[in-house]
């Protein structure tokens, strides 16, 4: 009697090890759930699916060699539609009934801010792709921005246009700031405004143009009108377009042209407006300049093309595609450093650590924006009409700013 007790003693004990096993084995399976919304479909969904394509890339990288903690990677996503009234619904659903294990924001300022309370409340790490100084209004600990502006955002995102334009001979005196009547082109204008104030120069026309506008000939006539020195524009893709054919069609002169327009930096607009870039002073993450080869971007930038075939999105990926990669590096790499999900570990790790991803290394400051900016200021040369392959490689883009990254010299002042 005792022995058979024992024996059923013993085959619980091992009955309930079993089980215990199973289930340790069952959660080492079970996917980390990356969550976010994405553009895919509205104003920025050309951008929006050229950063899902390098996040897919990246997770299968990740998943190849072991995944995440020894546990696969599983993306969640939503279409947010280029509409921010959409974000806070899609964070509410991943983290209520996906039940994500982390989250990273959508593409751009105006759809990154709104899910900034979510995220907040439930004091998550948020590694965000390409939003100009959304943490200046919320100051949360927790958010990391993989934009190379710089610690002091929209004064550092534009200090460069306005550095280089002070170094020509003879100096501008004066300076024409236009831009939509959007978060993100107000706050580019508004770090135009202080750099062009610090610099000494006379503001000679300072106005906001509303995001519906199509045609851009009238604003253009009006900036010529103030003959300033330099015209800054703050645009989005639709708007970049118009202003640069409005300043080609009015034979715009000026000094200096361009800083703040989003659009000039894809292929297809690059092919569409053609010699009408020529001269054009811009900002840029990434282009291929011999003085930006990363280690593992030309690798990441081959896997790209191949994947994005056919999918109607930058057939190069040179702008945002190697940041949507980075910013799931970064919180790759943090996830095996702490060897655990716990976003107070995770946030730690990250205020302190330097990472080496395909854009370089990445260092960020106490507000979550890089250490130090590496904003380009790139110039538009030798654009021949009707060439989508002239801009696969190097001599079209050429890095002006900042110095350790220059790989030619400025061409002053602005021609057509």
């Amino acid at each position: 009697m005792v022995s058979t007790a024992r024996t059923w003693f013993v085959r619980t004990l091992c009955a309930a090890a079993l089980a215990a096993g199973m289930v340790g084995i069952a959660a080492a399976q079970q996917p980390i759930k990356i969550g976010f919304s994405m553009a895919l479909t509205g104003g920025l969904a050309g951008a929006g699916k050229g950063a899902l394509i390098a996040m897919e890339i990246w997770r299968d990288d990740v998943n190849k060699k072991g995944g995440l903690l020894g546990r696969p990677v599983q993306l969640v996503y939503y279409d947010d539609a280029t509409q921010p009234a959409n974000v806070p619904g899609i964070y509410t659903k991943l983290l209520e009934v996906d039940k994500v294990d982390l989250v990273v924001s959508a593409y751009g300022t105006n759809l990154i801010a709104p899910a900034m309370p979510i995220i907040m409340r439930k004091k998550l790490v948020f590694p965000s792709l390409f939003g100009l100084g959304v943490n200046e209004e919320f100051n949360y600990d927790r958010y990391f921005q993989i934009m190379p502006s710089g610690p002091d955002p929209k004064v550092d995102w534009t200090r460069g246009f306005f550095a280089l334009a002070m170094e020509q001979n003879p100096k501008p005196r004066t300076v024409a700031i236009v831009a939509a009547d959007a978060e993100f082109a107000l706050n580019a204008a508004a770090g135009a405004r202080k750099n062009a104030q610090n610099a000494g120069l006379k503001i000679v026309y300072d106005k906001t143009y509303p995001p519906a506008t199509t045609d851009y000939t009238p604003i253009v006539r009006a900036i010529q009108a103030t003959n300033p020195d330099i015209v800054f524009v703050g645009s989005y893709p639709p708007d970049s377009v118009g202003m640069v054919k409005a300043a080609n069609e009015v034979g715009l002169k000026t000094k200096l042209f361009g800083g703040g327009m989003v659009g000039l930096q894809f292929a297809a607009i690059q092919k569409n407006l053609g010699p009408m870039l020529n001269g054009i002073v811009n900002y840029d993450f990434w282009v291929p300049e011999p003085t930006l080869k990363f280690s593992g971007v030309e690798e990441f930038l081959a896997k790209y093309r191949e994947a994005a075939k056919g999918k109607g999105v930058d057939p190069y990926g040179h702008y945002l595609p190697p940041y949507a990669y980075a910013y799931l590096q970064v919180l790759g790499q943090a996830v095996e450093a702490t060897k655990s999900l716990d976003h107070g570990k995770l946030a730690e790790h990250m205020h302190k650590t330097e990472y080496d991803t395909v854009v370089g290394k990445v260092k960020f400051g106490k507000n979550g924006e890089w250490a130090r900016s590496r904003v380009l200021q790139v110039q538009f040369r030798d654009v021949q009409p009707d060439n989508l392959e002239q801009f696969a490689g190097p001599g079209k883009r050429i890095v002006l700013y900042p110095k350790e990254w220059k790989s030619g010299d400025i061409v002053y002042p602005y021609k057509q």
